[in-house]
């Protein structure tokens, strides 16, 4: 009888600090994209199977919302699935709060869903230009907000990206800063400056619509947007509740078809673009004014790959020559682009496997022990077989991310995306090994 009254009060007290664990300290921002929900027949992640990784996660944010270019409204990506006459997911998802009391949910608008598409930016450029845009825009969200019963917003804005950078020895780079002298750079928005002031407009006046309500603010910083360019900090360090750096996707087969790298380093490498690291992006926001404990570090739960051809050499050490996107795999169902599931497919080798068949033997794991750099695998091309180079995440390189985020008195990490997580525990003992090992680390 007193063995069962402590078991039970162990189970209770374990579940109190659970919750200190998450509502403390160091938060946990969990993205869901709710179009993995009817992606294709293998991607098909419901709202019911995401609420495993929910007591892990201070905040859910919902994407993507998108901006209307015509009205200027916030509106929904996909209405049949996600609004009241539809599926009515942006209701369920909201509902989640009341399982999970601690849980503040958001709608994020933007991201990168459509930034390949022909002038998918100027709608974004031409929203901050107008007044009434701004408004239009500003009543939209709100209304969205209130209706469905979401804590806050995501602005992860499509700003135009920088052109990508070729990785040079020191020798090179020192030709092309010479012949920049006689081309001049490339100027990325003629606009900039004054888009600049429109943005923080933008922020300033949602801040003040949100306020009554205690809704929240953030803005994500999309990979490869120059926030110098774009955003004026100094007025909006004060305004937004907190800023989350995209620290990801530095390379990829889209924008780097012909040299592959790590996607998400920690520190900056040696013979690399300066800055192109959690560390440089996070000192990046912070020496311009952008206080710490408002800075989210965002990490991504999949692998980046490339194909490997008979001119990559012999080593598989990056940066490497390649020949755009690796084949497509059979979850993501997108060339170059892999859920953490599908990594696990391909290597076989992790702690809490089930099944052990069709492990490919030669792909080669390699492992940063000092977590400066995320893991990457490789197979070189063979007979009617294409070599593969992938850099990814896992568990480990993902706890160094959390530790530093700790270390550095950061807001937090926000993971994209809980859909590329292992949700299902196929590979782990656990669902959202990812997910835990973040949880673990800060």
């Amino acid at each position: 009888m007193w063995s069962s009254k402590i078991a039970v009060l162990s189970l209770l007290w374990f579940g109190v600090c659970v919750a200190q664990n998450v509502n403390n300290g160091s938060k946990l921002f969990c993205y869901y994209d709710g179009s993995f929900y009817e992606k294709n027949d293998v991607i098909n992640i419901t709202i019911a199977e995401i609420e495993a990784a929910l007591p892990l996660c201070n905040y859910l944010i919902y994407g993507y919302a998108q901006v209307d270019a015509v009205t200027n409204r916030l509106s929904p990506r996909n209405a049949t699935l996600e609004l009241d006459a539809g599926k009515g997911y942006y209701r369920d998802v909201t509902s989640l709060k009341r399982r999970f009391p601690g849980l503040k949910i958001f709608l994020s608008v933007g991201g990168n869903r459509d930034v390949l598409s022909k002038g998918i930016f100027q709608k974004y450029l031409s929203l901050l230009e107008s007044e009434n845009a701004r408004k239009a825009f500003i009543a939209s969200a709100y209304a969205t907000l209130k209706t469905y019963g979401f804590d806050g917003l995501d602005l992860a804005w499509q700003f135009p990206q920088t052109k990508p950078k070729r990785i040079r020895a020191w020798s090179g780079q020192l030709w092309h800063d010479f012949k920049k002298l006689f081309t001049g750079d490339s100027i990325l928005d003629p606009k900039a400056e004054q888009h600049r002031e429109q943005f923080v407009s933008l922020v300033r006046d949602l801040k003040t619509a949100f306020q009554a309500d205690h809704l929240e603010l953030m803005y994500t910083q999309l990979p490869h947007v120059n926030h110098t360019v774009f955003l004026n900090v100094s007025q909006l360090k004060d305004t937004l509740d907190y800023v989350n750096v995209a620290a990801y996707d530095q390379q990829t087969s889209v924008r780097n078809p012909k040299e592959a790298d790590y996607f998400a380093p920690l520190y900056d490498l040696t013979d690399r673009v300066p800055g192109n690291s959690v560390d440089g992006m996070v000192n990046a926001w912070s020496s311009q004014g952008m206080p710490l404990n408002k800075i989210v570090v965002g990490v991504a739960a999949y692998a980046r790959g490339w194909k490997l051809v008979e001119e990559s050499g012999t080593t598989g050490v990056p940066p490497i020559r390649v020949d755009g996107p690796s084949e497509e795999g059979g979850f993501t169902q997108t060339p170059g682009f892999y859920s953490f599931g599908e990594v696990c497919f391909r290597l076989r080798n992790y702690t809490g496997l089930r099944p052990k068949s069709m492990v490919d033997p030669t792909l080669t794991k390699v492992e940063d022990p000092t977590g400066r750099i995320g893991p990457y695998a490789f197979r070189f091309p063979m007979p009617k077989q294409s070599g593969v180079w992938m850099s990814y995440e896992n568990p480990t390189s993902i706890g160094h991310k959390a530790a530093y985020v700790r270390a550095k008195g950061l807001a937090g990490i926000s993971v994209n995306d809980l859909a590329l997580d292992d949700y299902r525990g196929q590979y782990f003992e656990e669902k959202f090994p990812i997910v835990r090992a973040v949880r673990d680390h800060l």
